[in-house]
């Protein structure tokens, strides 16, 4: 694993442990110059770790150190998702497929941080998860079904449900989204869960959230700060 530390963090608020790990596309034209950006002290911005489309990982800042990767969204009842997360660039223009090396060596190093940090797969989100109104990270190319084969991640295990506007919201909440207006929350759900999903609500979205409230409400362990 190379290492290029960025001078972009600071302490986790509180002294918490990282207990979720957002994931990220970096949206620029090549994992070179987003790892100028994310070392780059007057960009204020930076993550954890960055993968190349090579599958070569990129340690930026250390994982007991609080990154500067999420900015302004919430996960259920955690508002300060950067003091409690691990935060990963996918070198990715968000419209190319990810590259199988890059997957892989994803898959490894998600497979550590869950195990160190004892975080369940569950708590293993996108960008576009917590701020779905201004993000759409790591995008509709991004393989969730194959990290939840793995291990690393969920998937909803769907049955149709009779669609409802105020249940889905409901379902969506218990599941961790922020509360956000319900055409914003289905592009963010499809994005993640049914990306060729079109049309108003139906009764696969609403299979998926009821599934994912039933199995993984988020806050099940005790509220967050």
């Amino acid at each position: 694993m190379g290492a290029a530390l960025s001078p972009n963090f600071g302490e986790r608020r509180g002294g918490v442990a990282p207990d979720l790990v957002v994931l990220h596309y970096t949206a620029m034209p090549s994992c070179a110059a987003a790892l100028e950006r994310l070392c780059d002290p007057l960009a204020e911005v930076s993550a954890h770790y960055l993968i190349s489309e090579a599958g070569d990982v990129l340690a930026l800042v250390p994982e007991r150190a609080r990154a500067w990767h999420a900015g302004a969204g919430s996960w259920g009842a955690l508002t300060d998702v950067n003091s409690h997360s691990i935060g990963i660039e996918l070198a990715n223009d968000g419209l190319q497929p990810f590259a199988a090396p890059q997957m892989t060596a994803l898959e490894f190093l998600l497979g550590g941080i869950l195990a160190r940090w004892s975080v369940p797969p569950q708590r293993v989100i996108g960008h576009s998860d917590l701020a779905p109104a201004r993000k759409g990270d790591p995008g509709a190319r991004f393989d969730w079904r194959r990290l939840a084969r793995a291990g690393l991640s969920i998937w909803p295990e769907t049955q149709d449900s009779a669609a409802d506007a105020a249940a889905f919201q409901a379902a969506a909440r218990l599941f961790g989204y922020p509360e956000v207006p319900l055409d914003v929350l289905l592009r963010a759900v499809r994005l993640r869960f049914r990306p060729w999903g079109v049309g108003p609500l139906d009764a696969v979205d609403m299979g998926i959230m009821r599934d994912l409230a039933r199995r993984f409400p988020v806050d099940a362990g005790g509220v967050r700060p």
